[in-house]
């Protein structure tokens, strides 16, 4: 059956008319589902019941029901074990800050990109649907402002319904969240990055860097082997240049592996000339034998880069006692 929760205006302007009734309905659907958060079609209560059957005989909404919630003693994140349709089960992160609420929505449950340091590379079960990343913040049933694609999976991987999602969770006659308030994050597949180019969306691209050489970078990420360096830095540069948006590119700073600072400065000049900000992340305890530096340490590469006239900032880790940071979902 059709997930209904994934079909644009359009989609479900066609799928009404096909069942013999007016277009303006669609509007309605439209609002019940990405507003209203109708969980089932008996819920829309300005449409006729023969239409309610007619999409009940059709189609699903894709649900993410809460099955666990665990909140942060340290801050005000709080974590979902969401279980969909089909039973299949992930995790998405709800984090407070003085300006609104963000969601943290994964867009695969699991991953397939491998990356040795990261919980959620440690099984691939499928990619989800538009409709079921909707799900995930509507779940939450707490107004969001803010969208990022940093939970389970490697958004690039599952294009499509991605990009898709974007345009539904920003829909004037949805949760219309700005596309400036929505970052997707990427371990760096190069074809994928310019084809997000040629969108030209407003949205905020987060790379994956963690490492200014190939020879470290493909030591932990098996991407990286696939596409070098060489590669990802020519795409970054093409997509800032379609988009005129700036890039960030996130550093996960592992003792005694990428956090000497010689290799500060070998990202300094591997990031010059590009419009950039590097969001430095002590990396969160997940999969293998790697640990944060000390925080002085942390703030002395931070130093370097800033000094290298390279915009940095050093990320505030958010819940990791209930293992909601970056990293430690699966």
């Amino acid at each position: 059956m059709t997930d209904i929760l994934s079909m644009n205006l359009a989609e479900l302007e066609g799928l009404v008319t096909s069942l013999g009734q007016p277009a303006y309905r669609a509007g309605q659907i439209f609002s019940w589902l990405h507003q209203k958060n109708a969980a089932a079609f008996s819920e829309m209560s300005n449409l006729s019941k023969v239409l309610r059957e007619q999409l009940e005989a059709c189609c699903h909404i894709a649900s993410a029901k809460v099955v666990k919630t665990l909140e942060s003693k340290n801050d005000t994140t709080a974590k979902y074990l969401l279980a969909l349709n089909d039973g299949v089960k992930i995790e998405s992160v709800l984090m407070t800050y003085s300006h609104g609420n963000t969601a943290c929505v994964s867009t695969q449950a699991g991953c397939k990109m491998g990356c040795s340091f990261c919980a959620s590379g440690a099984d691939f079960a499928r990619d989800l649907t538009a409709g079921e990343m909707c799900a995930q913040v509507y779940a939450m049933q707490k107004r969001v402002n803010g969208i990022v694609l940093m939970g389970c999976g490697e958004p690039l991987d599952n294009f499509d319904a991605v990009i898709r999602f974007i345009e539904l969770i920003s829909h004037p006659q949805g949760l219309n969240i700005g596309q400036r308030h929505i970052t997707l994050s990427t371990c760096g597949l190069v074809p994928q990055i310019q084809k997000l180019a040629q969108l030209k969306m407003q949205i905020t691209l987060a790379i994956s860097l963690h490492a200014p050489t190939d020879h470290v970078r493909q030591q932990f990420m098996p991407v990286a082997k696939r596409y070098p360096l060489r590669q990802l830095m020519l795409a970054c540069r093409q997509y800032i240049k379609a988009t005129n948006r700036r890039i960030t590119f996130e550093y996960a700073l592992a003792k005694g592996i990428n956090d000497d600072p010689a290799q500060a400065r070998e990202l300094i000049a591997l990031l010059r000339g590009i419009n950039c900000h590097v969001n430095i992340i002590p990396i969160n305890k997940a999969r293998g034998d790697f640990y944060p530096p000390p925080r002085r340490e942390v703030q002395a590469f931070a130093d370097i880069l800033q000094e290298g006239r390279i915009q940095t900032t050093i990320r505030r880790s958010l819940g990791a006692d209930v293992d909601a940071a970056c990293g430690q979902l699966r």
